[in-house]
């Protein structure tokens, strides 16, 4: 299922954000300091290969809301982004800085021609952020910035649980019909 608003195909898909062929650019769930961890970064980076943590080891670290990028390494992908969510309940205010992971990640994505992006659940797996809470965060920051979007043509949602993915895909259907 999918929806296309001003011009940009938002999208979910079940699946693994490491395996995401035909995307540019993935973002990774990151902890501060860029590092290998568990859910989305130990996916990503052991697919990545031991060049993506060296790379991205100069750039930690980072704070929650902030974005930086990489190259993708042995990923499919050109670039990986790496975005620090909130730990939910301890990183103020949550859905500000949510929001603001999205909207970094876009604008690098647009800063570096990149064409399609995938996105993880950012901060709902071990930094606690409740999935519907999060799913409406997430779309209603897309939505907010769909027309502010020049290079982006593709933002697609690589949920990895049949929970995840049901809860996304109608936050999606409900927040850009």
């Amino acid at each position: 299922m999918n929806k296309t608003v001003s011009g940009i195909k938002v999208e979910c898909v079940k699946g693994d954000i490491s395996s995401q062929e035909g995307i540019t650019a993935v973002v990774n769930a990151a902890n501060a300091q860029l590092r290998i961890g568990g859910g989305v970064a130990g996916a990503i980076h052991r697919a990545a290969g031991p060049g993506l943590e060296q790379e991205s080891r100069k750039l930690a670290p980072i704070r929650p809301g902030e974005a930086v990028i990489t190259g993708g390494h042995n990923l499919p992908n050109k670039y990986v982004i790496h975005c620090l969510g909130p730990v939910y309940g301890q990183d103020k205010p949550e859905e500000k800085l949510l929001a603001q992971c999205y909207r970094n990640a876009l604008q690098l994505a647009e800063e570096k021609d990149v064409d399609s992006v995938a996105f993880p659940a950012i901060s709902t797996g071990a930094f606690g952020y409740p999935l519907e809470e999060a799913a409406e965060v997430t779309f209603q920051t897309i939505k907010k910035i769909l027309p502010q979007l020049k290079k982006v043509k593709r933002i697609r949602f690589v949920l990895y649980s049949d929970r995840d993915y049901q809860v996304f895909q109608k936050a999606l259907e409900r927040t850009l019909s």
